[in-house]
């Protein structure tokens, strides 16, 4: 597997901040475009939202034995989506990957807004919207207590400190660069600029204090890679229904949450960099590298997908047998197959450098990257519920029109942030390029060069 050479960055520092600010200009039309389409799609979750709580939960396709559905999937979904910015700003940064830097803060945000939309789905799915707060575990005179043995109850606790943390760490990596964002800011926008850069001027003593906290975060994040989708996982492991119990679900998924997530980073960085006009700074040698981490969690779903199928065989037990048998051959081996020719057989096309390279390429793999995803967490929740272990109860979901508004909604609500967000504040981490740019060296005649 060949790589790509590091590019030599021939920007100045001044280059950096005048290109970067530029992205924060008046914006074009295309952005628009994408911005009222997510808006729109949002509007429509938000209406379908609206009905479902003047109506009830009755218009989703919540079919016995089926409870968990839709929702569910798209909340375990906009979980995955958010691990690749954890991976790729915390994780990478302690092993002081260079083409990270280029590429970490759009991650950053991504992490956060889709772990904004995966807390949506909890309580969407709980159908008495209004009284959510019942499950946080808090004193209060009713002497109510969350049953901490509830999968429901480890979500929110999985959620809300992943939200927390990932929102600490975009926000405190922001500082730098919003600090100078405000140095070429002029009126209101100086204004705002200036109180959200929090009094940063740039002197040895800050930069002394920002550099050991932000390691000390990026420490604190890593552990959330492996813990919060794993916590996802024993939401399913933990029981004993067919297909659920297994040990391998932790690492498996979150193998998938990070193959998920950098799917989605290179569906947006790949327009976004055309969008704003810095394909100098994110450029095919940071796509080469997010492909090859693309190949290596993909490769490591496909022997997922190979061990699953094996124990259910090699185990005898019936129950398992028949589940696995219909999630390829059953009603719905439609997205059995889709889930597996996606993910297990797509990204292998990675291992070829032509195709690492090319951005059309890797753009139309991201998009089966997601769908993919999505339908493996489909598959697992409706195939293992719809198959139990009482036959004469077994039924296949049929999703209804309010699934698919609140699944397209919650694309609109994740993108509407995320391009708002790109308009707002710089998304490429100002400070870090710079840190990329070598020293001008002196000539022996004098000058520098």
């Amino acid at each position: 597997m060949t790589a790509v050479a590091q590019p030599r960055i021939t920007q100045t520092h001044a280059d950096v901040t005048r290109d970067v600010v530029a992205t924060l200009q008046t914006p074009s039309r295309g952005y628009y475009i994408l911005l009222f389409s997510a808006v729109g799609l949002f509007l429509v979750g938000l209406l379908t939202f609206l009905i479902l709580i003047k109506d009830g939960l009755g218009h989703s396709g919540y079919t016995p034995p089926v409870m968990w559905s839709v929702y569910i999937t798209t909340f375990v979904f906009w979980v995955g989506i958010g691990h690749a910015g954890t991976l790729i700003s915390a994780i990478l940064f302690l092993f002081r990957s260079p083409w990270r830097t280029a590429v970490y803060r759009a991650t950053e945000a991504m992490t956060v807004f889709a772990v904004m939309t995966a807390g949506l789905f909890p309580i969407i799915h709980i159908g008495r919207q209004w009284v959510f707060y019942w499950l946080l575990p808090y004193p209060n005179q009713r002497y109510l207590w969350p049953n901490f043995k509830s999968p429901l109850i480890w979500d929110v606790f999985a959620i809300s400190t992943y939200l927390t943390v990932s929102t600490l760490f975009l926000i405190f990596g922001l500082i730098p660069d919003v600090a100078a964002v405000r140095d070429k800011a002029r009126g209101w926008r100086k204004f705002i600029y200036s109180q959200l850069s929090l009094g940063w001027t740039g002197s040895d003593n800050q930069w002394r204090h920002y550099s050991r906290a932000y390691l000390y975060m990026a420490a604190l994040a890593t552990p959330l890679v492996l813990s919060v989708h794993s916590v996802v996982s024993w939401d399913f492991a933990a029981s004993i229904v067919p297909g659920w119990h297994g040990t391998i679900f932790a690492p498996y998924f979150v193998a998938g949450a990070i193959y998920s997530g950098i799917g989605m980073v290179l569906t947006l960085l790949i327009p976004l960099r055309k969008a704003l006009k810095i394909e100098h700074m994110i450029n095919e040698y940071h796509f080469d590298n997010l492909s090859k981490l693309t190949l290596l969690t993909g490769s490591i779903l496909f022997y997922a997908y190979a061990m699953e199928y094996f124990v259910a065989w090699y185990s005898g037990n019936t129950f398992e047998q028949t589940t696995f048998f219909r999630r390829a051959f059953g009603p719905q081996w439609w997205a059995g197959w889709t889930m597996i020719i996606c993910n297990a057989f797509v990204s292998q096309l990675l291992w070829f450098r032509k195709i690492r390279t090319n951005l059309t390429a890797l753009f139309v793999i991201s998009i089966f990257i997601n769908i993919g995803m999505w339908f493996e967490r489909y598959v697992i929740i409706v195939s293992s519920l719809s198959n139990d272990y009482v036959p004469w109860a077994w039924d296949v979901l049929n999703p209804t029109w309010a699934d698919w508004g609140i699944l397209a909604g919650s694309f609109g609500w994740f993108g509407m942030y995320f391009l708002l967000f790109a308009r707002t504040f710089p998304i490429v981490a100002i400070q870090e390029i710079k840190e990329m740019i070598p020293m001008p060296r002196r000539r022996a005649g004098g000058g520098h060069h």
